[in-house]
């Protein structure tokens, strides 16, 4: 037996199936740090019609966040289980079924002033900046921002806690007044040609690691979540066990009993 893939294995089973080779992000991605940056939209090599890309994550219910498998044109076990709870009548299956339901983050590539030798990476964000983008989008004062030789700069501040009143950070962003190449002719084949594909960053999980993970949210030894961003997305797992009706009586069961018998028949005909 080789007794290194045994510990790695091991620790896999101990971290809900989720124990992922480690990789250094920082190339692929950036993030605001508090103060003024200026940043430049990029077209998207991937989808010329729009630079942003909506990437749905489910948090909390594992170590690390998991790319929820409907991104991939894949069965999701925890989307399933939140389509059956939702099927109930029952108030706290559906109160289960909003703390499990998927995030949606959205990426846009960019290129960082300042640190254009970095080259096009990925900035990710939520609701309420993607509304302001795409605002933006439609003012005609503003136009096409991300067109590579009559675009615009878009300026960021982004503030602390100590400024939100809230344990996290908050970015505005604001078109700038003029319109500016994206960068000179070399430069802009590289940007344009070279980008990190949102949806092939992250590796998915698969459909047994995830169910796992759930399982073992359910269960009172949940293991802790985590985040990518500034805004909190855990959620706690639920302290009782909660009812599924699949009748006109209802059936109380354990949490794990409901969640395997959602899937006792998962090897007929699934794309697994």
């Amino acid at each position: 037996m080789n007794l290194d893939a045994i510990k790695a294995k091991l620790s896999a089973l101990n971290n809900g199936g989720q124990e992922r080779e480690k990789v250094d992000y920082t190339a692929t991605f950036w993030k605001p740090e508090n103060g003024k940056s200026t940043i430049r939209i990029v077209p998207s090599m991937y989808d010329p019609n729009l630079p942003f890309k909506e990437v749905k994550f489910h948090y909390g219910i594992g170590k690390y966040p998991m790319a929820a498998l409907s991104n991939f044109g894949k069965q999701d076990p925890i989307e399933e289980f939140i389509k059956e709870l939702k099927k109930t009548s029952d108030k706290d299956n559906w109160t289960l079924a909003g703390k499990l339901n998927p995030k949606t983050r959205i990426f846009a590539p960019v290129i960082v002033k300042g640190e254009e030798d970095k080259g096009v990476r990925l900035w990710q964000f939520g609701k309420e900046i993607y509304e302001t983008f795409l605002q933006m989008a439609v003012d005609e004062e503003v136009g096409d921002y991300t067109d590579l030789m009559e675009g615009r700069d878009i300026k960021l501040t982004a503030v602390g806690p100590e400024a939100t009143g809230t344990p996290y950070n908050k970015t505005t962003v604001a078109p700038s007044m003029k319109n500016t190449p994206l960068g000179d002719a070399d430069q802009i084949l590289l940007w344009k040609d070279n980008q990190p594909n949102p949806k092939e960053t992250f590796k998915p999980f698969t459909f047994d690691e995830m169910k796992l993970a759930l399982q073992n949210w359910l269960t009172p030894e949940s293991t802790e979540g985590s985040i990518i961003d500034d805004e909190k997305e855990v959620e706690e797992a639920p302290k009782t066990n909660y009812s599924v009706n699949t009748s006109t009586a209802a059936v109380k069961q354990s949490k794990l009993d409901k969640f395997d018998s959602l899937f006792e028949d998962e090897s007929d005909g699934l794309p697994f």
